[in-house]
């Protein structure tokens, strides 16, 4: 029996401040939520989707993987992981992103909001 994969949990101003430094955020939402509104700096790929689109996350970059709260994005998390990639899992997710006073913007940016 293996052990289960341990999955890095990072605040919302730690992956903040990762992207600074070259990081990929990937919003695992499903479209209404992204629509609704995310981080200027994210990637959108649905949970549903992360598997036949998973050519386009960088492997030599490090991932983060944010939903609404945490628990989408830790399973694709640890998904990642498990195929090789550097990941943490942004913990409370983007309603901790919008709580640390970091900006949440639509598509065509506005100021966005979490659903």
């Amino acid at each position: 029996m293996t052990d289960p994969i341990q999955i890095s949990e990072i605040t919302a101003e730690d992956a903040h401040e990762l992207l600074d430094t070259g990081a990929f955020l990937l919003d695992v939402r499903e479209d209404d939520e992204w629509e609704a509104g995310h981080a200027a700096e994210a990637v959108h790929i649905a949970m549903g989707l992360v598997s036949e689109r998973v050519g386009e996350i960088p492997t030599d970059r490090t991932v983060i993987c944010v939903c609404r709260l945490g628990g989408r994005s830790g399973a694709v998390a640890i998904a990642l992981v498990e195929g090789g990639f550097d990941v943490h899992n942004l913990n409370g997710g983007m309603t901790a992103w919008e709580i640390a006073g970091l900006p949440v913007v639509t598509d065509a940016g506005a100021t966005g909001r979490i659903i």
